[in-house]
């Protein structure tokens, strides 16, 4: 995957626009991480702080984007081209429903984060609650991979 080195280099040079970038991108379905850029930065010597407000605002956006991919979603499309059943679909909106906004918190986790994203946005959960709850998971996210990475590696 020579193509993804090189745009974690280009990420890289572009510095807190890259980490924005990146972290947009790694909070949507691509498969795409800001960890290197994130580590790349902090090891560069930029600013911790900056780094955390800028991938945060970046992968709140990117998740933002999820939630109204999902938002843009129909349940007929799930039976018809996922075929999945409609009481799968009813138990699973009640799971949903339970947790609702709370549930992005959650978000920032890998490979299953951006699919609750989806998910929220597919069952409507209400937009302010989640987005703010969105924001708290990202921000999360960075603060703790921010602190590890310091301590480590600057």
């Amino acid at each position: 995957m020579e193509w993804l080195e090189q745009l974690q280099n280009i990420l890289l040079e572009w510095g807190y626009a890259g980490m924005f970038v990146s972290a947009l991108l790694a909070a949507t379905v691509l498969p795409f991480s800001s960890d290197i850029v994130l580590m790349g930065l902090v090891a560069a010597g930029c600013s911790p702080v900056a780094i955390v407000i800028v991938a945060t605002l970046g992968n709140w956006v990117g998740g933002l984007i999820s939630y109204g991919m999902g938002w843009l979603g129909k349940l007929e499309w799930l039976e018809k081209y996922f075929r999945v059943k409609h009481e799968s679909i009813v138990k699973q909106k009640a799971r949903v429903d339970k947790w609702g906004p709370l549930l992005a918190v959650t978000s920032w986790v890998p490979f299953v984060g951006d699919i609750f994203a989806i998910v929220l946005g597919f069952y409507k959960a209400r937009f302010i609650p989640t987005a703010c709850w969105l924001l708290v998971g990202k921000l999360l996210r960075y603060v703790c991979e921010a602190i590890l990475i310091y301590y480590t590696v600057g």
